[in-house]
């Protein structure tokens, strides 16, 4: 007979959460979703208080990544990592203890993870999974986050970076230009800067692009810069004085 493993589900994305809340409930006989937390404080919680068999963990999350989280807690449940990087070790996950699953998370992919807790027999100790832990974090890989997930109405949507030109502040959200139209993101300016991989500059306190849509820059007065971009609208922006800086060190002014 098989387990069925009580279950919490842990993002700082709502979209994200959401996404992977449907995808389980496809696999009732295996998932017992319990619960969901937004961050690690949250999940600290609500894994002391109900105790689950299996956490769903994004590892990049404000205040507190996944691995801190681990770091926190007395007892460790069994672990999948959920996440848009898609470069840490994966070597050093292929354990029967946890998993790992880059966003988007396919059905298919879960599959897979639901047939290797059938097979799942020894738990790792909380030291080991520590251990391994700790290993990833002090080798020096390069994060690539490769995608950002929007909710439009009823729908998730997954944006490719590579079709996203630049990003803009908009009130307590964030506007993503893209190649599928324009969209719009709880997460903030701060916090994709801290995620995003080294094509991306932040040119205004409210402007994140992608270098690579990049048609032409001119110097503009009182340290500011006019970059054109080579996407469906030909976008004139205007960078921020205090950016001066990095945007000749990153763009080759002199």
């Amino acid at each position: 007979m098989n387990k069925r493993y009580s279950t919490i589900i842990i993002d700082d994305e709502a979209p994200a959460r959401l996404g992977l809340l449907n995808l389980l409930k496809e696999f009732p006989e295996t998932f017992d979703v319990i619960d969901v937390a937004q961050n690690g404080t949250e999940a600290q919680q609500k894994i002391e208080a109900l105790n689950p068999d299996i956490i769903f963990l994004d590892i990049e999350m404000p205040c507190c990544t996944g691995f801190e989280l681990l770091a926190r807690l007395k007892t460790i449940p069994m672990v999948i990592f959920c996440t848009a990087y898609d470069q840490y070790s994966l070597e050093a996950f292929e354990t029967n203890s946890i998993d790992y699953l880059v966003k988007p998370v396919k059905l298919e992919r879960i599959e897979k993870t639901v047939q290797k807790l059938k097979n799942f027999h020894i738990k790792s100790s909380s030291d080991e999974l520590l251990k391994v832990l700790q290993e990833i974090t002090h080798r020096k890989e390069q994060k690539r986050m490769t995608s950002i997930t929007v909710k439009k109405n009823d729908k998730i949507i997954f944006i490719k970076l590579d079709d996203v030109s630049y990003f803009e502040a908009d009130s307590n959200y964030t506007s993503i230009h893209s190649a599928m139209g324009t969209f719009l993101s709880t997460e903030t300016i701060v916090s994709l800067e801290n995620k995003l991989p080294d094509n991306f500059l932040r040119i205004h306190r409210g402007i994140i692009l992608n270098k690579d849509y990049i048609k032409e820059a001119q110097k503009y007065f009182n340290s500011k810069y006019i970059i054109t971009l080579n996407d469906a609208k030909n976008s004139n922006l205007t960078s921020g004085r205090s950016y001066a800086e990095s945007i000749k060190t990153n763009l080759g002014f002199f």
